[in-house]
């Protein structure tokens, strides 16, 4: 799975370059089991909760962005791409704190605006608990709506910024519109894009694309929790 995950290969091309230890009609059935039995989400919740307790979240400034990607294969949860010349994609939305943590996600096709995802990313977060610590919510542009505004009221939300849109008719802006502090969330979707079935997607259901979002979160706090403990276990001692 994890070598499906990383390269974007086929089941039939992840069983070959593992030396067929194990037959892809296995990899499918062991995944399918994992799902419903909550494995993927367990193994999210718990890298998450490892991070928190050993580096800690930061909520001082967090964002949410959505990104698009391909899924050539179509099915459900895929829609026409605007970006893409209308391929079929699909789209995750993703919270972070300030170091670009995901602490909470959506999907759904591609045709989908960013504004639609983010409540259900809202509260994925919410139903860990997480909402009540956010102090500053970055937003770009896209987000400059009613609903986006109505959402961030009624989840107690204090303190939202999200980048004013220029209206038809206003005058151009002397300097340029300020887009805020989400550079972090566009970090993060950067690493999640370097995997490669995220990046092109061959799965047909949303229940799949979710187990591998979730394998990809939790490989990606696994690299943060070992560059942290190789952070502190080098030897300091003076060179002679």
């Amino acid at each position: 799975m994890l070598v499906r995950l990383a390269t974007g290969c086929s089941w039939e091309d992840a069983e070959r370059l593992t030396g067929h230890k194990v037959s892809d009609t296995t990899m499918r059935l062991r995944r399918d089991q994992w799902i419903t039995a909550g494995v993927f989400v367990a193994l999210e919740e718990e890298a998450l909760h490892a991070y928190d307790k050993i580096i800690g979240l930061e909520f001082s400034d967090v964002s949410v962005d959505g990104s698009q990607h391909k899924s050539p294969c179509g099915g459900e949860g895929t829609g026409k791409n605007p970006t893409d010349r209308g391929k079929l994609g699909w789209k995750w939305s993703i919270l972070t704190d300030l170091n670009g943590i995901p602490i909470g996600k959506a999907i759904d096709g591609a045709n989908r605006h960013d504004s639609v995802l983010f409540t259900p990313t809202l509260d994925e977060a919410g139903d860990r608990g997480l909402l009540s610590d956010i102090e500053t919510l970055w937003l770009d542009r896209g987000y400059d709506s009613k609903a986006t505004r109505q959402g961030i009221a009624e989840r107690s939300i204090a303190d939202a910024v999200i980048a004013k849109q220029r209206r038809n008719g206003e005058p151009k802006p002397k300097k340029p519109l300020g887009m805020g502090l989400r550079w972090p969330v566009e970090r993060t979707n950067s690493w999640l894009s370097n995997f490669g079935q995220l990046r092109r997607n061959t799965d047909r259901r949303s229940i799949h694309r979710l187990a591998q979002f979730s394998l990809a979160i939790v490989c990606l706090l696994t690299a943060k929790l070992i560059d942290w403990r190789n952070r502190w276990s080098r030897d300091l001692s003076p060179i002679r």
